[in-house]
């Protein structure tokens, strides 16, 4: 019989996705210790929180269970596009599983409640969805899944999350109810917020690209622009729409035309224009580095075929620099949708509105109601603009 050697390395089983792990592991300890719902007598008290066991009902708690452990098999399993497959799939199936466990939570406990009862989401359902969510991006990324399959995955997320609330599976929560009450006015809070965020991105983006290649064409005024732009960005949002207010107030006054068309020291216009200002910076910086990261030897051979000044910027410079300005804007995208926000505490309307009303009435769940559709709207703006650099450096690169 061969003794077997005590020194000899001992086999252990060693998960081959430590980050996948990691979540499954904290969207645990969040569903067992934490609130998954907590329920209030009304929105002017603190809720009691309840846990997933004593509020969901079991076919909802075992749903939740398999998924969890199958991510956490698939965790150390062999690295494989298969598993990831898997793994996006039921990092998915954990997200509706999330959303409908917490709508029949509130139903569940809506039941006998009185009229003014308040059921609101807790911190476990915000965990297990982001660990969920975070799972499901990670599972995408190893994969690496093409443009045309992630915009199907999202569009069947959205679609899925549309046909639950079409058919009043969150009827039951206080943030349902909310957006029920304010159904019109949500959506022309919305419109407005849409096009605060266009009405500001077209211009930064008209002065914004020129003043980044007057840098690049004239190195000496580098300096001063990106200075003055810096500066600009330092100030405090709120601060900077107070001191829009003063001089477009007496603009209005003084040209009663303006005023006539909207502009004045509240409202729209101090919005638009700050929220440019805001924006110029990261335009400029990135049309600069897009421009200056085009290879000279790539100018000298367009130099050489015989194209003009005007021809290697339309056909080299800009198609090359494309993908870094791109980057840009989604910088500039994403913070003009979260400053926008603010923007509501100047009369300019918008997702805001729900917000800082939902501060002055300690309504949580009005604030949700401006703050998550903000957060959506910036994260899908963030996605499709992500997609279109992907396509466009693609493109650029043979």
């Amino acid at each position: 019989m061969i003794a077997l050697d005590a020194a000899a390395p001992r086999a252990r089983v060693a998960p081959r996705n430590q980050v996948l792990l990691a979540l499954v592991l904290v969207a645990v300890l969040a569903a067992a210790g934490a609130g998954f719902v907590s329920a209030a007598p009304n929105r002017l008290v603190s809720g009691t929180a309840v846990t997933l066991k004593q509020c969901a009902p079991p076919l909802s708690t075992a749903a939740l269970t398999v998924l969890g452990l199958l991510l956490l098999a698939l965790a150390f399993a062999p690295p494989t596009r298969w598993r990831d497959y898997l793994a996006a799939g039921l990092a998915g199936g954990a997200l509706i599983a999330t959303l409908a466990a917490a709508g029949a939570a509130a139903a569940a406990l809506a039941v006998g409640a009185g009229a003014t009862t308040t059921i609101s989401l807790g911190a476990a359902v915000w965990a297990v969805f982001a660990c969920a969510a975070l799972a499901l991006i990670d599972a995408l990324r190893r994969a690496a899944i093409g443009p045309a399959a992630q915009l199907l995955a999202a569009a069947l997320a959205v679609a899925t999350f549309l046909a639950m609330a079409k058919t009043g599976w969150f009827d039951a929560l206080s943030l349902a109810r909310e957006y029920a009450g304010r159904r019109d006015v949500f959506a022309a809070a919305a419109v407005r917020h849409v096009a605060l965020v266009a009405g500001s991105i077209a211009p930064a983006l008209l002065a914004g690209v020129p003043l980044g290649l007057l840098a690049h064409r004239r190195p000496r005024l580098e300096a001063p622009i990106f200075t003055t732009l810096n500066l600009v960005q330092t100030v405090p949002s709120i601060a900077l729409f107070g001191l829009l207010i003063e001089p477009l107030s007496g603009l209005a006054s003084t040209l009663p035309l303006l005023g006539r068309m909207g502009v004045g020291g509240v409202g729209p216009a101090p919005a638009v224009i700050a929220l440019t200002l805001y924006g110029l910076l990261p335009i400029a910086r990135n049309a600069l580095a897009g421009l200056a990261s085009v290879a000279p030897a790539a100018l000298d051979a367009g130099r050489g075929m015989g194209m003009t000044r005007g021809q290697l910027f339309r056909r080299l410079e800009v198609p090359l620099a494309l993908p870094v300005l791109l980057a840009g804007l989604r910088i500039v995208l994403v913070q003009t949708i979260g400053l926008a926000v603010v923007a509501a505490l100047i009369g300019a309307g918008g997702l805001g509105t729900f917000v800082f009303d939902g501060l002055g009435q300690y309504a949580t769940d009005l604030v949700l109601l401006g703050a998550l559709p903000a957060i959506a709207m910036a994260l899908a703006a963030d996605f499709l603009l992500r997609l279109a650099t992907g396509a466009v450096m693609r493109r650029a690169v043979p």
